[in-house]
């Protein structure tokens, strides 16, 4: 195993790596979308999956891999009501074939964002 890290991508607030590799794949902590230079999260769900989707970004080239590799992603949101919103959004940073993916609407998140994005890279 061999631990990534980057201060392009927030750091981890707890006893965990922001992303690990294990062969070839690389597996991402869920990225919460704090600014990881002033530390504030962006008000509104779009702005929020931007910077959450940026750090997740940022933290798979930072281990030397590419968005267009990302093979799964696990998006966990506040209210499934977003979910038409983080589409179009999410929709920038992937192209087909789409990476496959499960979201899953949660009660709670981390400091009370609503959305956290996790993922799978083949390096």
């Amino acid at each position: 195993m061999k631990e990534t890290k980057t201060t392009k991508a927030p750091a981890a607030i707890g006893p965990y790596s922001q992303a690990i590799t294990v062969g070839n794949l690389l597996f991402t902590s869920g990225q919460i979308p704090i600014n990881p230079e002033t530390g504030e999260i962006p008000a509104g769900v779009e702005a929020q999956t931007e910077q959450a989707l940026t750090n997740v970004k940022n933290l798979i080239e930072a281990a030397g891999g590419k968005i267009d590799n990302v093979v799964k992603t696990t998006v966990f949101i506040k209210d499934m009501n977003d979910f038409a919103k983080i589409n179009e959004i999410y929709a920038k940073y992937f192209t087909e074939p789409f990476p496959a993916r499960s979201c899953v609407e949660v009660a709670r998140l981390p400091k009370d964002v609503l959305l956290e994005i996790e993922s799978i890279v083949e390096l």
